[in-house]
């Protein structure tokens, strides 16, 4: 499939989890502004599965000496720091909506920003060096630093799993569904990148 259909395709799909959103159900605290939860969760814990997917690409690369491997480990990698980073401002409305205000010192926010600028500037490694076996190096390297960190950050406004925890199987099944959406945008936008990959 050439560029364009693949980047349509993720355009589509982010318009989908757009309107999917306004219908999520409703929840006895937080309202319907606990819709802004479930998309806040899901586009979260799809940038953790590209950023997995590329530590496995890679690692899968190094052991089978693949370089069609090492050139998805490149593309999933970016397109992680793609939802990385639009997470970020996603995390900011769904604490004005739900707590009226703005914890900016809260741990896995500060957590967040600081993987987000590392990210950021292992991308810019990775472009500059242009060699798809170090990209998975970094990859390796970075999901695994975030994966510990991750799990030893400060629980304040984060509850440990709001969603698996929840007895409302409307909301578990509403919420996997829109992860399903964002994983399938994912894919769409991680074709499109290692195409790019493939062309330089």
């Amino acid at each position: 499939m050439r560029k364009m259909p693949s980047l349509r395709l993720f355009l589509l799909a982010v318009v989908v989890i757009a309107i999917a959103s306004f219908f999520g159900p409703a929840e006895c605290s937080l309202g319907t502004n606990v819709r802004l939860v479930y998309i806040h969760g899901a586009w979260v814990w799809t940038a953790l599965i590209a950023f997995g997917s590329a530590a496995v690409a890679g690692l899968g690369g190094w052991l089978l000496s693949r370089q069609s491997l090492h050139t998805w480990s490149n593309a999933l990698g970016q397109a992680g720091i793609f939802f990385w980073i639009t997470y970020l401002p996603l995390s900011l409305w769904t604490m004005q909506a739900n707590w009226i205000g703005l914890y900016l010192t809260e741990p896995r926010f500060r957590f967040a920003v600081d993987f987000a600028i590392i990210g950021i500037l292992l991308q810019l490694a990775i472009r500059i060096l242009q060699n798809p076996r170090y990209s998975s190096l970094i990859n390796i390297g970075y999901f695994a630093a975030l994966w510990f960190t991750l799990s030893r950050a400060e629980q304040v406004m984060h509850p440990p799993s709001p969603i698996l925890s929840s007895n409302s199987i409307e909301i578990r099944l509403f919420f996997f569904t829109l992860l399903g959406l964002c994983v399938f945008a994912l894919r769409w936008l991680s074709y499109w990148l290692q195409q790019r990959v493939l062309e330089r």
